[in-house]
Parts: C-alpha cells; structure tokens; sequence
C-alpha cells in the first residue's frame, strides 16, 4: 500500500487555478521531495492533502483512505504537517507542555505525562523543557516543538514545509539529522516541499519538480548529484543550484 496517492488533483486557490491537474505517488517509508520556484504550487499541495485547502477536486488518499473536504479526526491519527516558521507555529501563550498534551486530549488518550516526556526526549530535548513558553526557545528548539506535536499522535506520513528555511545554517543541520533519524526510528514517510536541493538531496529518495503548477519530472535523488534530468525546466534549475549537489 502506498502512503500518499494523488490522482487527477486539480487545486485552486482564491478563485484562480493554481495546479491544474495533478498526479502523484509516494510509497509506504519513502521521502520525497518537491521542488520549484516560488509560485510553483509546491505548497499548496501540501495544504490540500493536509485539509488547510478546500478548494480542490480529484483524489487524495493517505495509507489508503481516501482524503475527505471535511475534518477527519481519524486522517490526523494518519497524517500531520510541521510548518515553514517555528516562531508562527506554536501558540505563544502555551508551554510546550500544553501544545504537546492538547492532542492527546482531543484524541482522549491517557498517560499524557509520559507521553509528552517520551516524545520531548525523542527530538532532543530533556524534561526542563516542558513547561517553557516558546519566547523562552531557540528556533531550533521551537522547530523540534513543531516536530515533536506533529508525532504525538504516532502519525506514519509527515508532511514537512520548509521546516528548516526559517532557521540559521547552523542549526538547519541538526533538525535536517533529527528527521532523517526520526524516519528511520519511526518508519515514517516524508513529503518534503522545499527550493533547497542540498536538504532534498540529504533527507529524500526521490524529487519531483513543479513549475507553475505542474509536474514536469519525477528523477531519483541521485539525478541531483550528476545531473541526469531531461526536462528543460528541471536542467535549468539544476544549474542554477551550481551544477551539482553532495
């Protein structure tokens, strides 16, 4: 069973098109990764499989069950997102301890003290940090917040937006090793959108390339590292990454 199927997706957004039509597949512990300029689309993706888009017609199925337009507390058991911006995605007037147990509680799930420090522990970060506010976090800290809420629920599809743009270079490598070991530890699989090669290259097993909505080429990650892409576009932005990533 495959964890993600797109069939035939079209996506608008403010009364405009944004992906005309879109077909799409991600298999059971895979990372895959979109790229594409800004505007692409590559975002808005995300949003409609995550249900923060309503707009869009076609087929979206996550560990086969069908995505609904509605909320589905069971899709959440099944897929959650971690957002671009740490700062913006965690409620300023919660302790960590809050954000992490809040759905736990929706679900009606016990043990929540054990469950919050298991899962503090497996992002890095020891028990002092479970009663701080998210002004009292480095980015770092906070994004492993995000991180950690997105899996409280033991999700087995993450969809990631950016998760390390909006943080320094320095710590970008620490949360780019937590999720990779996250995903081997947890058996997880990735849809990564992001304009960094580098990171598809490090965290992804395939890359898919958008340009104004659309899906030109789908190529092994090792196509980043020689250059074996033969859509125009994707040479293109090949090349302008500096001809080559590690």
């Amino acid at each position: 069973m495959d964890a993600l199927t797109l069939q035939g997706v079209r996506i608008g957004y403010n009364g405009r098109t944004v992906v005309p039509r879109l077909d799409l597949t991600v298999a059971t512990g895979e990372s895959f990764g979109l790229v594409g300029e800004s505007g692409s689309g590559k975002s808005t993706v995300l949003r409609a499989i995550a249900g923060l888009g309503a707009d869009w017609t076609g087929r979206i199925e996550v560990l086969g069950a069908p995505r609904a337009h509605r909320r589905d507390r069971d899709f959440a058991r099944r897929c959650q997102m971690v957002f671009q911006d740490p700062y913006g995605s965690l409620h300023p007037r919660k302790t960590v301890d809050d954000t992490l147990a809040e759905p736990l509680a929706i679900h009606g799930i016990g043990d929540r003290g054990a469950r919050v420090e298991a899962m503090l522990a497996a992002v890095g970060l020891d028990r002092r940090f479970r009663f701080r506010f998210p002004h009292q976090l480095s980015g770092g800290q906070r994004q492993r917040v995000a991180i950690a809420r997105a899996l409280m629920l033991e999700p087995r599809v993450l969809l990631l937006d950016e998760p390390t743009s909006a943080l320094d270079v320095s710590v970008q490598a620490e949360i780019l090793n937590l999720l990779k070991r996250l995903r081997a530890e947890q058996g997880l699989t990735y849809l990564l959108v992001t304009h960094n090669l580098p990171v598809v290259a490090f965290l992804c097993d395939r890359v898919g390339i958008m340009r104004a909505g659309e899906l030109v080429e789908v190529a092994p990650v090792d196509a980043l590292r020689h250059g074996r892409f033969t859509h125009p576009y994707a040479q293109e932005l090949f090349a302008a990454s500096g001809g080559g990533v590690q």
